[in-house]
């Protein structure tokens, strides 16, 4: 019996010291950011990054070099491209693909959210789009060839929140008001 007591209070601890080693993983991770000097969005998207542990560095000289370098194509293309323990991410990525992008270690030249799609991390505002996040696995992959990372798209969230009518029951009502057509 006390060696059961003993494990039921040892195993939380473990799985709670585990949790943090991942998380002080992701924290110590260092994301060099490529941008423009001028680039709002991509300032926002860095503070996104922080905001979820990551230490960044900017590179205030554009994105194209790094880029093509990166094995990025132009059809995956954004304003800003960072690297992350040999991956490349290509525009507003969410923090939580990247932790998990860490985690998972696919042999991939890395992720991207092509364009600059309203409602992404540093695109925020009153619009909102559904887009995607896309893995590239080979060098200068085509958007067409990539396969969905994830997925963001607000109008099915909305629609599995919303809840049905309330219904009638007509026989404890005997008594239905109708409006005219």
């Amino acid at each position: 019996m006390k060696i059961s007591n003993f494990s039921r209070l040892v195993q939380p601890l473990i799985a709670i010291g585990l949790l943090s080693i991942t998380h002080q993983a992701m924290a110590t991770a260092t994301v060099d950011v490529y941008k423009s000097p001028t680039c709002g969005c991509c300032s926002k998207w860095v503070d996104h990054m922080r905001e979820n542990g990551f230490t960044v560095k900017t590179h205030d000289v554009g994105n194209k070099e790094i880029r093509k370098k990166s094995g990025i194509s132009e059809s995956l293309g954004s304003c800003h491209t960072a690297l992350v323990n040999g991956y490349a991410i290509e525009g507003h990525v969410p923090a939580a693909d990247i932790i998990r992008l860490l985690k998972e270690k696919p042999k991939a030249v890395g992720l991207s959210v092509p364009d600059m799609p309203h409602g992404t991390p540093g695109m925020e505002g009153s619009r909102v789009d559904p887009y995607n996040v896309l893995l590239i696995t080979e060098p200068d992959q085509a958007r067409k060839d990539t396969s969905i990372y994830n997925r963001y798209d607000p109008y099915s969230k909305q629609a599995e929140q919303v809840k049905p009518a309330a219904t009638v029951d007509t026989e404890k009502n005997s008594s239905i008001m109708r409006l005219k057509p």
